[in-house]
């Protein structure tokens, strides 16, 4: 298993999923090799529930990192699970190239952010 994944696989221990039961993690990789982990957070109003890519993200940038290689997501879902359309769109904001990683149980597949989200808005757009 990838190194990557098995932070993401930890990270997902941490989900706090009442009410899905949907526990996911994830772990995003600077370009100089420093892991920054994320689990989602849910909240009774749904709206405000909050995934592990985006809290991965946040921690990230809180810390000052701008510069990402890499991100997994783990699940233990029976499919591989891709990130949701608001976080393709907040990981675009700071690497539009980055490589996703999504695991489960079973399988593991790579492929780049810019296959997930090939249109992102972004400064140019305005």
């Amino acid at each position: 298993m990838n190194e990557l994944v098995k932070h993401a696989r930890e990270a997902r221990t941490h989900s706090y999923s009442p009410y899905s039961n949907f526990a996911v993690g994830a772990a995003l990789r600077r370009k100089s090799g420093r892991v920054y982990l994320g689990c989602n957070v849910e909240n009774c109003s749904y709206g405000l529930t909050v995934c592990a890519e985006r809290t991965a993200i946040v921690n990230a940038v809180s810390d000052g990192a701008r510069d990402f290689e890499a991100l997994a997501v783990y699940t233990e879902a029976k499919h591989l699970t891709p990130p949701c359309g608001a976080c393709r769109q907040v990981l675009a904001e700071f690497a539009k190239d980055l490589i996703i990683i999504l695991a489960n149980p079973k399988e593991e597949r790579q492929l780049k952010l810019s296959e997930l989200l090939p249109m992102p808005f972004n400064r140019e757009s305005f």
